[in-house]
């Protein structure tokens, strides 16, 4: 029930902004339903003046009088009435298209914008698959749900409360009749309910374990194969297949029951009408010319009282993912944004120092990653930060433009916490080159000129030549306008990393941040990439963390960090004097070397 009222609020907030086509539903579909409940009506009277005038006709004293008229009147307003209701449904349809269609969209923005906002702890600890099947899978199943069962959901209430409407104000003995097995089938169609909400929503979380897996198998497609790993690969991709089978097929069984089953009652519920009509008619009750058309009126109307409820269970399943759906996309929407202070200090660049102030952080609670780490960097200073794998050095990295704030204790830009400045200009002037290059699907051009969208060609060709990449781009046929995207790049490894350090120089922030630029690199791409950070480096205070620790010698202060906190401060020269754990992962390196 909760999930139900959930989803409705969640559909309530798309409809409200088209409350105009909204209103052009509910005033057609309730025309529809009039015109629909009242057709029958004149099918009865039509039936009830065909008896009348047999009557009439097949007696000598009466037969003068016997005239077909009133049949004639009777059936054409049941035509009209019909065409009409066909008339109005065809309206409500085009309608309900448009709204759909049209909330959809709004949906599918707000979660893009949503997931922009939102903090990067998220996208740390959910899989990309899993995101993406909001997209795809969810939004796929609201989008039928809205055109194939949530309008007919309303429709169907209206047509339910209209034909109720009609039964009682033309026969209440045979209204009470025919809806006396309602209590009865909807206890039914309550447990089945029960049994199916559960295995559809198994089923759509299986189904974000599947894409995620996929989309995990996909990125890591060399390496599956360079280890001979594709049997295991498959396995496991049908290991995750079968729990989405099990769980669909749960649900699919239990929803299809409901319609055969409500199918099987509408039936009964007939057959009693009839039998019941019988009744009245051979027990004298009513006139056998009105009980016959009082009959086939309540047949109909029999039909029409279980037609929603037959097709309300019948799309049972599709609005149990749209339910579903909805309650997987509130759970993205009901994710905390990245903080901002509303009335923020706009941070203009750093003109002093950087501080970190007694910092203890963890990512999940109870296992702390940092332990009153202290660190104090002056502006223009180069610092560099080493220590084994899980240390706590991309972390701090972290901390420095606000990915994560700290748990405990301050980082301080100018001598301000940095939680207190408004967070775009914060992010203006930090950049960042991360391990991992990403290209963007677009022109080189685009690519380089991604955080800084107005600059001029000259300024990106000048990125570019500090980066040591312009002359491989103008080898190129297209030069900077050759299209380029993450999946069939043209680039190397290390030329990412140059296009990224590019973008990074462009930007010309004051703080920068170099995590890992060079460890996924050979040697002359190395050479190539240091230089390339030698010049974005030049003149700005920046962070950088390093394996290789040849590409950090001349930094102005080294800080050695194990199990999150700082054991050793230095500079390359002082450190290996110190001879401590630096000193042993220097010579160790250079073994190598």
């Amino acid at each position: 029930m909760t999930n139900l009222i959930q989803a409705a609020k969640f559909f309530a907030h798309y409809f409200k902004h088209y409350k105009l086509g909204m209103a052009v539903i509910g005033l057609f579909t309730i025309l529809a339903t009039y015109f629909q409940v009242t057709a029958p009506v004149y099918m009865g009277k039509a039936i009830q003046e065909i008896a009348n005038y047999m009557g009439k006709a097949l007696n000598p004293a009466t037969r003068a009088q016997a005239s077909l008229s009133q049949v004639h009147t009777a059936v054409w307003f049941f035509l009209l009435f019909s065409l009409l209701m066909l008339v109005a449904q065809l309206i409500n349809y085009v309608m309900q298209a448009i709204v759909s269609s049209n909330s959809v969209n709004d949906m599918r923005k707000g979660l893009f914008g949503k997931l922009q906002t939102m903090t990067i702890r998220y996208f740390d600890a959910h899989q990309d698959g899993e995101i993406l099947s909001r997209f795809t899978s969810d939004l796929d199943n609201i989008y039928n749900a809205m055109n194939e069962a949530i309008f007919q959901l309303f429709s169907q209430g209206v047509l339910m409360i209209g034909v109720l409407w009609m039964m009682f104000h033309q026969n209440v003995t045979l209204a009470w009749v025919t809806i006396a097995a309602t209590p009865i089938s909807l206890l039914l169609a309550y447990l089945i309910i029960r049994r199916a909400e559960k295995y559809v929503n198994l089923q759509q979380d299986e189904v974000g374990h599947l894409n995620g897996y996929i989309n995990e198998q996909i990125n890591g497609e060399k390496v599956i194969i360079t280890n001979g790993l594709q049997a295991e690969s498959v396995k496991n991709f049908e290991d995750y297949n079968q729990r989405v089978k099990d769980a669909t097929y749960r649900g699919q069984v239990w929803s299809g029951i409901l319609f055969p089953l409500m199918s099987g009652m509408s039936l009964v519920n007939t057959a009693i009408v009839i039998f019941f009509g019988g009744y009245l008619t051979l027990n004298g009750t009513l006139d056998r010319a009105v009980a016959l058309g009082l009959i086939v009126m309540f047949v109909n109307f029999s039909q029409q009282y279980y037609q929603p409820i037959s097709q309300i269970t019948a799309t049972y399943n599709m609005l149990q993912l749209a339910i579903t759906g909805a309650k997987r996309l509130n759970e993205v929407f009901e994710q905390a944004d990245e903080v901002s202070p509303a009335d923020g200090i706009i941070f203009t660049g750093l003109k002093d120092k950087v501080e970190l102030d007694d910092v203890h952080f963890s990512y999940q609670e109870g296992h702390e990653i940092l332990h009153g780490i202290d660190i104090e960097v002056d502006k223009g200073q180069m610092v560099a930060l080493v220590g084994p794998t899980g240390s706590g050095k991309t972390t701090v990295m972290n901390l420095l433009n606000r990915f994560y704030d700290v748990d405990q204790g301050v980082v301080k830009f100018d001598g301000t916490d940095i939680r207190k400045f408004n967070l775009a200009s914060l992010r203006e002037h930090v950049g960042i080159v991360l391990q991992d290059s990403v290209i963007f699907t677009g022109t080189i051009r685009y690519n380089i000129a991604f955080g800084k969208p107005a600059a001029s060609d000259d300024e990106v060709y000048a990125a570019a030549k500090q980066a040591y990449i312009h002359d491989f781009i103008m080898s190129l046929p297209e030069g900077y306008d050759t299209v380029v995207n993450d999946e069939h790049s043209i680039f190397s490894t290390g030329q990412k990393q140059l296009l990224s350090i590019a973008r990074t120089i462009l930007t010309n922030p004051d703080l920068l941040i170099l995590d890992e630029a060079t460890s996924n690199v050979d040697t002359v791409t190395e050479a190539k990439i240091q230089k390339a950070m030698d010049n974005v480096i030049h003149g700005r205070t920046s962070f950088v963390i390093a394996h290789r620790l040849k590409t950090i010698l001349n930094a102005d202060k080294i800080i050695v960090l194990k199990d999150g906190q700082i054991i050793e401060v230095g500079t390359h020269q002082e450190l290996l004097a110190a001879k401590g754990f630096y000193a042993e992962l220097y010579h160790n390196q250079m073994v190598f070397d």
